[in-house]
């Protein structure tokens, strides 16, 4: 009989999730946003990914923290913020937090590491209508 073993899984696992959480919500309060970021994105939470960077945001110089962030990013996780600012940009209270990521994508990445990105014509494709 296994259920015991997978309920102690189960169990790790929810325990492992709650101290990410707990970790990203201190990140924040300390305003670590490089390492909330990559801990929001390695979770998969779009929505906390966008309070990550609405927070940059609202600091005093927030494009330019922004801008400091965003570049910092592995290339898997900036592929991951591109998708998750295709769904931001569909929503307008969330659209200028996307565009500005998406400036700080355009304006630092060369247009043949873009390329690169997965799902980049994708992206782009639902990026244009909303932009």
């Amino acid at each position: 009989d296994v259920t015991e073993i997978e309920e102690k899984e189960a169990q790790a696992k929810q325990e492992e999730q709650i101290l990410k959480e707990q970790e990203l919500s201190n990140l924040l309060h300390e305003k670590r946003y490089l390492r909330a970021l990559g801990l929001a994105i390695s979770l998969d939470r779009p929505h906390t990914v966008l309070t990550v960077v609405k927070a940059i945001l609202q600091e005093p110089e927030g494009r330019r923290r922004l801008e400091e962030n965003i570049v910092r990013l592995r290339k898997d996780q900036k592929e991951a913020v591109l998708a998750f600012l295709v769904t931001w940009n569909t929503n307008s209270r969330n659209c200028h937090e996307a565009q500005a990521v998406m400036e700080t994508l355009l304006k630092h990445e060369a247009p043949d590491n873009l390329l690169q990105f997965s799902g980049i014509k994708s992206a782009v494709e639902s990026l244009l209508p909303y932009t």
